[in-house]
């Protein structure tokens, strides 16, 4: 294999696992960062906090940040060891509950099937290739690179270019070149706006209301509440995955209401989704393909 395309010499160290597999996946090509809990990167310094740096040079906006901490997630992913063990980023390996890496950096596409019946397609659908399991699915590389997206379809998203994947193993397979049908999942049109930039074709947005929940079971204050804290989740996505966060608040909310006759306004719970994930940058194509997945993704929903 190439130099880009070599992460089959990560491995891991009883001093530092973490750290080490990280200088592992560097020597080989692949650019590496650290994971807080729960398989996020860390948060943005309080000089680059809301993008106030300018952004990393290598981001969609190109900026002058040069922050030494692994600030704005994929874009601090680096190669370089100095980096990799400087202070700066000593705290960050000290708590690190993974290591991620940058896919596209390395000429790669990761296709993150995130549940049985997304791999069931892919088996269908795609060219074998590297898999590596995950805690519900599977990640299949692919060689070459392409722009990420979230929620192509449901339970896959797409890593590359802007995304980072989480280091899992090397998995088992060979890569093969990243194909057409991978390609097709992610429209041209559906480019990603610059942060602060919405691209919507409705100003007027439909709200939930009890009036329209007329065979809900819940209350109002129950509804709302659930409502609330799903687009908390999709507001907090300001650097990347709120498509992804959107069509899982999405299932969650058809989920609550799976077992009411109906109707229970869920289009207008879905539209807010919706309306909280254009605000953070998504396009509305895709904001509201993310969530009529998510809302259809559990057959006999109540509308």
């Amino acid at each position: 294999m190439t130099q880009t395309t070599d992460i089959t010499r990560a491995h891991s160290s009883p001093l530092n696992e973490h750290l080490s597999t990280a200088l592992s996946l560097a020597e080989s090509g692949v650019s590496a960062l650290p994971l807080w809990a729960g398989k996020v990167p860390f948060g943005n310094c309080p000089g680059c906090a809301k993008n106030a740096c300018g952004g990393r040079p290598n981001m969609k906006t190109p900026g002058p940040c040069r922050c030494p901490r692994p600030c704005h997630a994929w874009a601090a992913a680096t190669t370089n060891p100095d980096v990799l063990t400087s202070r700066a980023w000593t705290f960050a390996w000290a708590q690190a509950s993974a290591v991620a890496y940058h896919p596209g950096g390395a000429g790669l596409t990761v296709v993150d099937l995130d549940d049985t019946d997304a791999v069931a397609w892919a088996r269908e659908s795609l060219p074998p290739t590297r898999t590596v399991p995950t805690t519900r699915g599977e990640h299949w590389i692919y060689l070459g690179a392409m722009r990420s997206a979230n929620a192509v379809r449901a339970g896959i998203d797409i890593k590359s270019l802007m995304q980072y994947a989480r280091w899992l193993g090397l998995g088992t397979g060979t890569m093969t070149a990243l194909p057409d049908a991978v390609r097709a999942l992610v429209e041209k049109e559906e480019t990603t706006p610059a942060r602060g930039e919405v691209v919507s074709s409705s100003p007027g947005r439909a709200t939930w209301d009890v009036s329209v929940a007329t065979g809900c079971r819940h209350t109002e204050k129950y509804v709302r509440t659930g409502l609330a804290r799903g687009l908390a989740l999709v507001l907090a996505r300001t650097e990347s995955g709120a498509a992804s966060q959107a069509f899982g608040v999405a299932q969650f909310l058809a989920r609550q209401h799976a077992q009411c006759p109906g109707p229970c306004g869920l289009d207008a719970l879905g539209q807010e989704v919706i309306t909280a994930a254009v605000s953070v940058g998504v396009p509305e194509p895709y904001a509201a393909r993310a969530v009529g997945n998510g809302l259809g993704a559990d057959a006999g929903r109540a509308a």
